[in-house]
């Protein structure tokens, strides 16, 4: 049984009490910025001239940017649990967003980030998206107040008046935005707009499909739309677990198999406006932060719960192990602290287990022992940071990704073809599968003690 399980077993009753000093006027506020379904490079600086993103692009010009960010697992549900409680979904049987609700879980609150900064002397307010399992979707059992349900631009306007309040306390504030997620709903009304799910798409959906004003059909897809990702194709050796993933949401296999090459440069389209449009409800939060001289006094940590691929391999959605389902956003600003407009492209970093520890490391807070991730502070302070991983683990329903920087090796559970090894030096786009060339035999078996290590810590 793993470190987590013992722990909860043995002491289920105990309270995670964090060890901090009092209250003290150099401890920094802190505010989370979540968006959903957003890639890395989904931001215009990454170099992505298909949109314009000024909000985000101002926290990287402040703040660092990191390169190699990858959510814990890339679906919802359990993305989420690891950034709030700071373990890998799997060690409590985690998988998917449907995954049952089990006994574990309903200890998890009492641990969770909100109580282990509330305990510290911060206030915690927690405003938009939660999509937490089981009792944790109560984030005021997680230690929160709930300053707004709204995920849209109800919640910048909370957030706005929550920073123009006199505080006599630090805050921890989470603003969890839910765009450009309602991209999710083009191929789902593609496929069946009848459907319950596609009868619920958001009009910001419809408004980021449209054409600019006095843009002819021609002139659009010739000037003004995306084109298509350079790696647009599947990749050669796809394993056979990603195929059956598609045919258990049958929109996707749909949309894989059906749409044009207009479909999905038009779902490129609304996916950059859905983008624009959190961009600026993040803007306003900013706006608000400096208007109120909070800035220099705040760190703002902003990442997304996972990507979506975006065209990438003809699937959209989530949950594979691809760089654009994977690979977050991930700044963190700090005026006069972090390096203003660094970018870290060596460390190998989670938004998942490592986002506990940072915020921690800001309040002065020691984090539960038992946690498996690492404070980014140092790393964006450029400070030393002492040995860092050598591989990082990612989760999915399918199957278990290991990343070591140059190479990506999955291990999925069913299939005749269940490995896939990728070398984004010679193949950044993953258009190929090495797991079966025998020139990168040795490398492979490299990766498989990687995934061997990485799973004998969360399994029994």
């Amino acid at each position: 049984m793993n470190r987590f399980l013992t722990v909860l077993v043995l002491v289920s009753c105990l309270v995670f009490v964090a060890t901090a000093p009092s209250v003290a006027a150099d401890r920094p506020n802190l505010l989370l910025i979540i968006t959903d379904q957003q890639h890395a490079g989904m931001m215009s600086c990454t170099g992505n001239r298909w949109l314009k993103t000024p909000a985000m692009d101002e926290l990287a010009r402040t703040g660092v940017r990191f390169e190699r960010a990858y959510a814990a697992n890339p679906v919802c549900v359990p993305s989420r649990f690891s950034m709030f409680s700071g373990f890998y979904p799997s060690s409590i049987g985690m998988r998917h967003n449907g995954s049952k609700v089990t006994e574990v879980v309903e200890r998890m609150p009492e641990r969770a980030m909100g109580w282990l900064l509330r305990r510290a002397g911060y206030q915690t307010v927690y405003g938009g998206k939660v999509h937490l399992p089981g009792p944790m979707a109560d984030i005021t059992r997680c230690g929160f107040d709930r300053l707004t349900p709204d995920q849209r631009d109800g919640l910048a306007d909370a957030c706005v008046e929550f920073l123009g309040r006199q505080h006599d306390k630090p805050f921890l504030l989470v603003a969890s935005f839910i765009n450009p997620h309602d991209i999710c709903y083009m191929a789902i009304r593609a496929h069946n707009a009848e459907s319950g799910l596609g009868r619920a798409a958001p009009p910001p959906l419809f408004e980021a499909m449209k054409f600019p004003d006095g843009v002819s059909v021609e002139d659009f897809y010739a000037r003004h739309c995306p084109p298509l990702p350079e790696n647009f194709e599947p990749t050669v050796g796809e394993p056979d677990a990603i195929g059956g993933l598609l045919d258990l949401r049958a929109f996707r296999r749909y949309v894989r198999d059906n749409w044009t090459e207009q479909d999905w440069r038009l779902h490129r389209w609304a996916y950059c406006r859905l983008t624009e449009r959190v961009d600026a409800q993040i803007g306003r939060v900013l706006k608000a932060l400096g208007e109120n001289g909070l800035e220099k006094d705040t760190v703002v940590v902003f990442t997304s719960d996972h990507g979506d691929m975006d065209a990438a391999h003809r699937i959209e959605h989530k949950t594979t192990f691809y760089e654009e389902a994977t690979r977050v956003p991930l700044i963190i600003r700090y005026p006069g602290r972090a390096k203003a407009g660094q970018v870290d492209r060596e460390h190998l970093v989670s938004s998942g287990i490592d986002l506990i520890p940072t915020l921690c490391d800001y309040a002065g807070v020691a984090p539960p022992e038992d946690l498996e991730g690492r404070s980014l502070r140092p790393l964006a302070e450029g400070r030393e940071a002492g040995p860092w991983r050598e591989s990082l683990l990612v989760e999915n329903e399918i199957g278990f990704m290991v990343h070591t920087g140059r190479y990506k090796y999955r291990r999925y559970d069913t299939g005749e073809n269940r490995e896939m090894l990728n070398d984004l030096q010679v193949d950044p786009g993953e258009m190929k599968n090495f797991a079966g060339d025998p020139a990168y035999e040795k490398i492979l078996e490299e990766h498989r003690r990687y995934m061997d290590s990485h799973l004998g810590v969360r399994r029994p």
